[in-house]
């Protein structure tokens, strides 16, 4: 029922409520005055006070100073907006240039030669004419779609030259000659138009064609053809760097970037297919031009263009001069040519190339390893997950070779080079690796780091001793960052070069001068990361650099070992000793890491471990095509990681080396059992040796953090003892049991005993239902009310001793030995008697709980009196279900929500005192 309140509450409601009305309605009176005041016009004149300097405006006459005192508002003027204007000027350009393809088309056939000459010639000159004089009175937008239309007017009169003139020549030919025309003279006219913004790019797209056309005409062949694309890009980039207008640099930008990538593609395609070293020499040369003028553009071009220029110059290089060799030698080993040529690319860094270029060439020359190294990939993806078809048919016998046990299809004879690569690769990580500060100060002037600090940009290379490109210098062309000409050596100055501070840099001292720079793992006073530009603080430490380096060299190191293996077919017993002994080393390598306490190689030793842990399971696998291999090798890798965990210092390294031991031990029962020919669920008693191993380790532990991985790991061995001898109820009675007996041993520990007491009641419990199942046992009250009373009898005594003890633990185990084994035999007995008895012992259950306050009593009784009872009224529930119109039910159930809804709030406050009330009994 709803709740009336009282007339003197209900008046001081409505007061309350018409005073918060009328403070709103003053509120929206205020904004309606505000908004009234916006939308008036300002006054034409400036603000009183106003003052340019105190807002940072630029002098008068300067670029960007207002035409206008802030606040001034132009009155408005009666014409048509703009965009109408461009409307219209586009539709009047577009008919004349309809028309005038229709005339050159279509009625340039019915004059004469000197009609059509004095057509041409009227219609050009005027159209080229008239934009100078639309120009001086003003109108540009006007001028501009004329111009629009003499472009198109040019175009008709080339193909009316040579539709009349010229019919006999070679299309491509004149093409490429009305191109070059066409470009010089809109040049021109661009250039004395100045005001015009379309002729100049419109020049620059008619140069992209003479020389790539005229090429085509004459019939040269492939290397002419990319030749005259590359000049033309040069071309292109001369007029993105020096060109007039931004519409005329972006156009030569896309042109630029279309025509060299063309070029660079041709050569490219050359280089591959030439038959052999002197058949590449000449695709190479037009690969090392391409380089050196994406270079020559780097010098002054801007940050991002400069670092695409020197991407696209190292893999110019890598193509070339690595192209020569890779047509001597086989196919399979061209990829050692292009990934030393790709290697040899980082001596830039010795160079006096801009920042940036540089920068994009050792992009370049990691996007060279990183293509040769993934190569690699497919083979090393068969070698791990080959063995993994074994597991259909354990020991049948040992193959003749590594590759018949990896049963893949893959060309080993076609990934000769990949250990090669891999090895090279892993070398060169491992040489960075350990002479990491001399590395650092071959690229302290390239990779410098940026201080914080308004001054910061002109600390470095400010003085007139630097030179563009020189380390330590700046240049705005280059869009290079000023970087510290020694990487903190002692006596080094700020900038520039040979140490000598440079000329305003005295007031900008970066901090990285006085010590090692970020990226040499050095301490500089504070650290990269607590301050500074955005990029800077996003750039990993010198620690973190050294130790992904040390990491990479462990992988690939290790990669090229098993695909040697693979690539030679050793024998099958080698392939399994060597994967055997890789994983030691590994093992040694994470272990030893992990004990030095070095920043440096915080990396290895995590890499080292996870790779070990992928050999490791590697290694299982191959061993499964022999009984003594698997021996052997669960048995080696059970020592080795037990033995790392014992060397291993506390953390988690040691813990996962306990672990993968104890899987090793659990994997060595399941051989056991299989040796002798046991079936899987009489196998199941020996896997439990290891969980009963793991609790006494446990016990021997305790605290330490590697317990209680260690039993987690033992408890999945039980649980997989239980799937085996699932299929036999006696035997998953026994594996029950002895389960249970494991949990009450670990619950004598006190940090163990209030989940594994729990769970070895629960396994007690279910190995005696299950044993009751299997031995078909119709009256199981005859079995559990012998332990049922006793263990009520307990409870009660303990109650007695301790009013504060749970009834889950005084009287749960006694009742639900007896009420849930009932219960279960219930729903499947056809009879009356049984639901009938069970029904009344639940409530008598249910009654003594309610009545003595205990959540045990009165919930698991509940629930057995609720589920017997459902199920002596299913049959009935089913028979009414059906004599029911099939539209009755969703609308009861509509009611029930709707009912439900409108009084939820009461419903949650219900809930929430029943909780509250099972939460204060025991």
């Amino acid at each position: 029922m709803e709740h009336v309140p009282p007339p003197a509450e209900e008046l001081a409601r409505l007061d309350r409520e018409l005073a918060e009305l009328d403070a709103r309605r003053a509120q929206l009176l205020t904004r309606r005055a505000w908004l009234l005041a916006a939308l008036r016009p300002p006054a034409p004149t400036a603000a009183p006070g106003w003052n340019p300097s105190a807002w940072g405006a630029p002098a008068a006459g300067r670029p960007g100073a207002p035409a206008q005192p802030w606040g001034y508002v132009p009155p408005k003027q009666p014409s048509a907006p703009r965009s109408a204007q461009n409307v219209l000027l586009t539709l009047g350009g577009l008919l004349l240039t309809i028309a005038a393809i229709a005339f050159t088309l279509v009625s340039w056939g019915s004059m004469g030669i000197g009609g059509r000459s004095a057509v041409l010639a009227l219609v050009t000159v005027a159209a080229l004419a008239a934009p100078a004089v639309l120009l001086r009175r003003g109108l540009t937008a006007t001028a501009e779609a004329l111009a629009a239309l003499a472009l198109v007017l040019t175009l008709l009169d080339a193909y009316a030259v040579h539709a009349v003139a010229a019919p006999d020549t070679d299309g491509l030919g004149f093409t490429a000659v009305a191109a070059a025309v066409l470009a010089a003279l809109w040049t021109a006219y661009g250039l004395a138009l100045g005001k015009l913004h379309l002729p100049l790019p419109a020049a620059v797209v008619l140069a992209q064609w003479p020389l790539l056309f005229g090429a085509w005409a004459a019939g040269a062949p492939a290397l002419v053809v990319g030749w005259a694309l590359l000049a033309t890009a040069v071309l292109d980039g001369a007029i993105a760097l020096w060109g007039k207008g931004t519409g005329t640099r972006v156009t030569a930008c896309f042109g630029g970037s279309v025509m060299a990538f063309s070029a660079l593609l041709v050569g490219l395609t050359l280089s591959v297919t030439a038959s052999g070293p002197l058949g590449a020499l000449a695709p190479g040369a037009l690969l090392l031009t391409g380089a050196a003028a994406a270079l020559a553009g780097a010098w002054r071009a801007p940050r991002g263009f400069a670092r695409a220029g020197g991407v696209v110059a190292g893999l110019a290089v890598v193509a070339a001069v690595g192209g020569v060799p890779a047509a001597a030698v086989p196919e399979d080993w061209g990829v050692l040519a292009y990934l030393s040529a790709g290697l040899a690319l980082t001596a830039v860094v010795r160079t006096g190339l801009p920042r940036n270029a540089v920068l994009g060439v050792l992009v370049a020359s990691a996007a060279v390893v990183a293509g040769a190294l993934a190569g690699a990939l497919p083979g090393l993806a068969a070698v791990l997950l080959g063995p993994v078809s074994l597991l259909s048919d354990v020991w049948a016998g040992s193959p003749e070779g590594f590759r018949a046990a990896l049963g893949s299809t893959l060309p080993w004879t076609g990934l000769a080079a990949t250990p090669v690569v891999l090895a090279v690769s892993a070398g060169l990580l491992g040489s960075a690796y350990r002479w990491w500060p001399s590395l650092a100060r071959i690229a302290a002037p390239l990779i410098a780091r940026e201080e914080p600090g308004p001054a910061g940009a002109a600390a470095y290379g400010a003085g007139p001793a630097g030179s563009a490109g020189a380390p330590g210098t700046v240049t705005p062309e280059a869009g290079g960052a000023a970087v510290p000409g020694t990487g903190g050596e002692p006596g080094a100055g700020t900038a520039g070069t040979g140490g000598t501070p440079t000329p305003g840099a005295s007031d900008a001292a970066a901090p990285g001068a006085s010590g090692a720079p970020w990226y040499a793992g050095g301490r500089a006073g504070a650290p990269w990361y607590a301050g500074g530009a955005p990029a800077a603080r996003r750039r990993p430490s010198g620690a973190a650099l050294r130790g992904a380096a040390g990491a990479g060299a462990a992988v690939l190191g290790w990669g090229a070992l098993l695909l040697a293996g693979a690539v030679l077919d050793v024998p099958y017993a080698v392939a399994v000793a060597g994967e055997t002994l890789l994983v030691a080393g590994l093992l040694a390598l994470a272990v030893r890491g992990a004990g030095s306490g070095r920043d440096a190689s915080a990396a290895v030793p995590v890499t080292a471990l996870v790779v070990a842990l992928a050999g490791a399971v590697s290694a299982g696998l191959l061993s499964l095509a022999s009984e003594g291999a698997s021996y052997a090798v669960f048995g080696a890798l059970t020592a080795l990681f037990a033995g790392a965990s014992v060397r291993a210092g506390a953390g988690v390294e040691r813990a996962v080396f306990a672990v993968a031991a104890t899987v090793g031990g659990t994997v060595l029962t399941g051989f056991a059992g299989r040796s002798l020919e046991l079936a899987p669920h009489e196998a199941a008693p020996l896997v439990l040796l290891v969980p009963a191993l793991t609790v006494l380790f446990g016990a021997r532990l305790r605290r330490n953090p590697v317990a209680l991985p260690v039993e987690l790991t033992g408890a999945l061995g039980a649980l997989v003892a239980v799937g085996l001898a699932v299929p036999d109820a006696p035997f998953l009675a026994l594996v029950l049991a002895l389960c249970g007996v494991l949990a009450a041993g670990a619950a004598v520990r006190p940090e163990r005993r209030p989940v594994a007491g729990y769970l070895a009641a629960a396994l007690f419990v279910l190995a005696t239902w299950v044993r009751l199942a299997a031995s078909e046992v119709s009256f199981p009250e005859a079995y559990t009310l012998p332990v049922t009373v006793p263990a009520l009898v307990v409870g009660f005594l303990r109650r007695r001793k301790d009013p504060e003890a749970s009834s889950w633990t005084a009287y749960g185990p006694g009742l639900a030995a007896t009420l849930l084994p009932s219960l279960a035999v219930a729903w499947t007995d056809p009879d009356w008697q049984r639901p009938l008895l069970l029904g009344v012992a639940a409530l008598v259950v249910t009654l003594l709980g309610a009545r003595h306050r205990l959540q045990a009593l009165l919930l698991l009784g509940g629930a057995v009196l609720a589920l017997d009872g459902l199920h002596e009224l299913a049959p009935y529930v089913v028979q009414v279900a059906g004599a029911l119109p099939r539209w009755l039910p969703p609308a009861l159930a509509g009611l029930l929500l709707l009912v439900v809804g409108a009084t939820y709030e009461q419903r949650l406050r219900d809930a929430r005192r029943l909780k509250d009330a099972l939460g204060r009994m025991r």
